[in-house]
């Protein structure tokens, strides 16, 4: 059976709050505690991070680190792209989300001629550029860098030369122009947007599943839906960040948003989603236990990684055996 890789990547360079770094870290405490063996069942590698850097001078306020981020995300996309070449099942577990766009630009070095789908299960659109961000934080821009899109109509600001040549670097990541088309991207959950990403969504045309469809499906139709959707995906990246759950559930992550996934909701949507043949990758991030208590929000996201995991083995060996039996022999025909 194929095997699950799990990759680990500590940066926090582009979050906003400090701590997410230890997210990992607190998942293997929830691990422990629950007495579980997760953590010894999996290869793991981990990718070098540079938060060393946080303790020197920003010199990018319109993409903080910028350029230290870029460094990481080579390291995170070759990764990715080495995991799948050598026929394993990228799991990769992040700190802060803007390494999603490395983990894209990873899939699609791997699989130069396939078309790639992606779900996004968050509580942030996570599309703006260095031109229209009100924060400066990396984690907010990965989407927009894998489409390949400034937002310029919605421009705010306007970024220095050096920050601009490294934001094309990132746009530009592992293969030249965009990775990502907008009618293959889907939104899940997403609830907490700027005007400048309202209105690129918009006019971008993104399929944006919101909480009351959530609820109204349930996660078996709203799979098939978004499946169908994505029809002429020939593969599937899914990340999860975990601020995609209601903030009630608990405050440990970087961005809490209210009214959210339910946890059931999120283990059911997870699961049902990874089921897909196409799936070729599965992120999970934005973990920060030190905005915690009791680090409730690495257990909530430990139990829903369990579950997700558990989808994939599932269809792992459900592959194998198809491809021992091909043409209906496992069924005994």
């Amino acid at each position: 059976m194929r095997r699950i890789k799990l990759l680990e990547v500590r940066s926090e360079l582009g979050a906003g709050t400090r701590g997410a770094s230890m997210g990992i870290d607190a998942l293997k405490v929830a691990c422990l505690n629950k007495g579980g063996d997760y953590f010894r069942r999996f290869n793991s590698v981990v990718v070098p991070d540079l938060n060393h850097v946080l303790f020197e001078p920003n010199h990018f306020p319109c993409a903080r680190h910028i350029d230290s981020i870029y460094t990481v995300q080579r390291a995170v996309a070759s990764a990715v792209e080495q995991t799948l070449r050598f026929g394993e099942f990228p799991l990769v577990l992040s700190a802060d989300h803007s390494s999603a766009n490395a983990t894209i630009a990873g899939i699609k070095a791997a699989y130069p001629h396939k078309t790639l789908g992606v779900i996004w299960i968050d509580a942030h659109a996570d599309i703006h550029s260095p031109y229209t961000t009100p924060s400066g934080n990396v984690h907010g821009m990965p989407l927009a860098a894998s489409l390949g899109v400034d937002n310029r109509e919605c421009q705010r600001q306007q970024p220095d030369q050096e920050t601009e040549f490294f934001w094309q670097r990132l746009k530009n990541l592992s293969v030249p122009g965009p990775r990502l088309l907008p009618e293959h991207l889907v939104y899940v959950a997403v609830r907490d947007t700027e005007p400048e990403e309202d209105a690129l969504i918009e006019r971008l045309g993104i399929r944006w599943i919101r909480l009351p469809e959530i609820k109204e499906k349930g996660s078996r139709q709203l799979s098939r839906e978004i499946y169908e959707h994505l029809r002429f995906c020939d593969i599937v990246y899914i990340s999860f960040d975990v601020d995609s759950l209601d903030a009630s559930f608990s405050r440990g992550t970087g961005t809490p948003v209210a009214d959210g996934l339910y946890l059931s909701e999120g283990e059911n949507l997870c699961q049902d989603l990874l089921e897909n043949e196409r799936v070729v990758c599965f992120e999970m991030g934005e973990i920060n236990p030190t905005l915690d208590h009791e680090n409730t929000m690495a257990h909530n996201a430990f139990n829903i990684l369990e579950k997700a995991t558990e989808a994939i083995e599932r269809r792992l060996r459900l592959e194998e055996v198809t491809a021992r039996h091909p043409r209906g022999e496992a069924a005994g025909r």
